[in-house]
């Protein structure tokens, strides 16, 4: 029987042997190989950080004390260790355990996490709170992955310091962020300070220096002095700077040293940065050479690491196979991401443009704010973020771009339902802000063609800020040259009709028109015929567009992968309203959508060709 097989909580990590903890280390990752290979999901980073999990969960019990993840995608070690391993064949599916940390799935799942930088944040509420509730746990916020990059980790950071308050923040760095401490006496001095004889003679000094008059002067003498010292034979960090505790670097993957460090920092009563160091893809040769293609893989051969099905281009690879031909044109053309330019496609584009690629770490806020100042001298700034994380630079786009009307793109990728990631990552919220700032043109592309024809046209023609939104994925066989001439465009938007019917019409953008297409086929199997029309623009609206197509019917669905309220539903039934048109939506509903395979999330909320064309029919059944 394998030691994994034995692992369901806190209490068997810590009955085992110190060979038994390293024979389940290699277990893990071998677990882990096979059973993402089957699913897909996020690989290189939970392989990283096998012996640091498994080091946290023996010495703290996470079913009580409070685990924050900050970038959830390392979870995986952690869902192993406290009870999940049976779960793992459903891992990221629908109906199945989630990919990121997740509260209702488990008590040792102490909040949720997607997006990075939060965590200090997130364990410094949990620390006040134990301490004005009078309780007792500890806390430990796991950064990592380039959370350090983004600025809201050293607010959280900084407040921690301030406040005094018992905790463990852990720096996972995997030579993505924070620079190593070299030569032999930062590694010497590292292992003093981590000594237990060592922390318990300064706790000793300090109490009794407490005990005699003016004690505590001589106490703030002597460290000061101290300081300024260690200062002479070794560069401080950021961390000591201020104010916090630091204990490191130490290697990640000795398992001995980890679990040696965590309990030393364990019983500090201050707040303390233990740092760490890691190698994405750790033990699996495949993901240690490409860590970036093993960050977040599809299906696989375990064998020869090569990945099964998929082929063909993707939007993001359309989209920087056009920014590279734009740039060789446009020398004001420049590229800014936030730490993922091969997710974005603009790793073409880094090697051939490295002055003109911006890759500014986890911190879109500042990303869109360069964006504005870039614009304003007259260059040609493109912001190339996910949805879920372009949510962060709300106030930028507001305040930074649309209020001088400047020229900066929007590539928002990942727009819509993104499937297994969930929650966190779902692009489902940037209908409605987007088309909130003013003088805003968002652009809704179906297929890379007209991907690449909509950014030539934001790039060379337009004059002021721009979205483009395109999903995750393929391309697909539709709109061969829906987007022609489109002069008109900034005056009534643009949409393209796919379908001429009498007796309803279905409205949609991107994507979803597979879908519509499919509902208006069984409608008309029926006796139901559906005009389909495509919005090529969402703002501004083509309200005159719709009503010359839609003919004498007056009975409008609108089909959108939008929560209720973020999308264009409600305004296009204020706008048609006195044209006596009845306007109705099939949408994602008010709450959080769960993960699951697209064709799963668009069958579960009837967003599907069956699902349209039933809600189509419940609708005309109701007037009748």
């Amino acid at each position: 029987m394998r030691i994994l097989d034995r692992i369901r909580d806190h209490q068997g990590l810590t009955a085992l042997s110190s060979e038994e903890l390293n024979c389940l280390c290699a277990e893990i990752r071998e677990f882990l190989v096979s059973h993402v290979a089957k699913t897909g999901g996020h690989l290189a980073s939970n392989l990283g950080v096998v012996e640091l999990t498994v080091a946290i969960e023996t010495v703290f019990d996470t079913n009580k004390d409070r685990l924050v993840f900050d970038v959830g995608h390392q979870s995986y070690i952690h869902k192993l260790l406290t009870g999940r391993q049976a779960d793992f064949d459903g891992l990221r599916q629908f109906g199945g355990m989630a990919g990121f940390p997740k509260p209702s799935e488990s008590r040792a799942d102490a909040f949720v996490a997607g997006h990075a930088s939060s965590s200090v944040s997130i364990a410094l509420g949990m620390a006040r709170a134990r301490t004005l509730r009078k309780e007792d746990y500890h806390v430990i916020a796991l950064m990592g992955d380039g959370a350090a990059t983004g600025g809201m980790a050293y607010e959280g950071l900084n407040d921690a310091a301030v406040s005094k308050e018992p905790m463990v923040i852990i720096l996972n760095d995997n030579e993505m962020s924070i620079d190593r401490n070299v030569g032999g006496m930062a590694k010497h001095l590292s292992r003093l300070r981590t000594k237990e004889r060592y922390l318990g003679m300064k706790e000793h000094y300090r109490n009794a220096l407490d005990k005699l008059p003016g004690g505590r002067s001589v106490y703030r003498v002597t460290r000061a002095v101290k300081q300024w010292l260690k200062r002479m034979v070794l560069p401080t960090t950021i961390f000591d700077n201020m104010g916090l505790a630091y204990l490191g670097p130490v290697d990640g993957h000795d398992l001995p040293e980890l679990i040696r460090v965590l309990k030393v920092a364990k019983e500090l009563s201050a707040p303390v940065v233990v740092h760490v160091l890691t190698h994405k893809g750790h033990g699996y040769r495949f993901a240690e050479e490409n860590p970036s293609r093993f960050h977040g893989i599809g299906k696989f051969d375990p064998e020869t690491g090569a990945s099964i099905g998929g082929g063909g281009k993707s939007f993001s690879d359309a989209f920087g196979e056009t920014m590279v031909k734009l740039a060789q044109e446009n020398e004001k053309l420049c590229a800014i991401t936030a730490a993922m330019p091969g997710g974005t496609g603009l790793l073409r584009f880094k090697e051939i443009f490295p002055d003109r690629l911006f890759d500014v770490g986890i911190a879109e806020e500042h990303a869109v704010s360069m964006a504005g100042g870039l614009a304003k001298q007259g260059m040609v700034p493109v912001v190339a973020l996910y949805s879920t994380f372009l949510q962060r630079a709300y106030d930028q786009i507001m305040q930074d771009v649309s209020m001088l009307g400047l020229h900066v793109i929007l590539a928002v990728d990942r727009a819509g339902l993104v499937g297994e990631d969930g929650e966190t990552h779902h692009g489902v919220f940037d209908v409605g802000f987007l088309r909130q700032a003013p003088g805003m043109m968002v652009l809704c592309p179906a297929s890379c063609c007209e991907l690449s024809h909509m950014l030539t046209w934001a790039v060379q023609e337009h004059s002021g800020p721009v979205a483009i939104r395109y999903p995750r994925g393929k391309d697909l066989s539709y709109t061969d040259s829906a987007w022609q001439n489109i002069s008109d465009v900034k005056e009534k938007g643009a949409l393209t009709c796919h379908r001429a019917g009498t007796d309803l019409t279905i409205v949609t953008y991107g994507t979803l028109i597979e879908n519509a297409m499919d509902a208006a086929k069984r409608l008309s199997e029926q006796g139901i015929e559906a005009t389909v029309l495509r919005l090529l623009a969402i703002s501004p609206l083509p309200v005159e567009a719709v009503l010359e197509h839609m003919g004498e019917n007056k009975r409008i669905i609108v089909v959108e992968e939008t929560n209720t309220g973020c999308g264009i539903h409600a305004q296009l039934s204020v706008l048609l309203r006195q044209k006596n048109c009845t306007v109705d939506a099939i949408d994602l509903g008010t709450g959080f959508v769960t993960h699951g395979s697209l064709s799963a999330l668009h069958h579960a909320y009837g967003m599907d060709g069956e699902g349209i064309a039933n809600y189509v029919l419940e609708v005309l059944h109701r007037e009748d």
